[in-house]
């Protein structure tokens, strides 16, 4: 018997990290919630802490952890907004 696993990968496409921006200032910060258990707990405060300094956030949340965001969510998300932040909790 041959078992395959569907998630490996031989020669993993490689990708560079975009620069981080030097400042969150004049930025529109999206809040995804994954919609793992806490995760909005996490991002209430963490929205909470970015408001007291100014700066502006949406909140975003994918219908499910086990599944990818949906395309139209992802094209919402970069229309509007300039980076994310994604909320992971348990």
């Amino acid at each position: 018997m041959k078992l395959l696993d569907p998630t490996s990968e031989r020669q993993p496409g490689k990708r560079e990290r975009l620069p981080r921006p030097r400042s969150l200032a004049n930025k529109r910060v999206a809040l995804l919630d994954i919609s793992k258990p806490k995760g909005d707990i996490f991002l209430d405060c963490l929205a909470g802490q970015l408001d007291d300094l100014g700066i502006q956030t949406r909140r975003y949340q994918k219908p499910t952890f086990t599944r990818v965001a949906p395309v139209d969510l992802k094209h919402q998300i970069v229309s509007e907004c300039d980076l994310v932040i994604e909320a992971l909790a348990d």
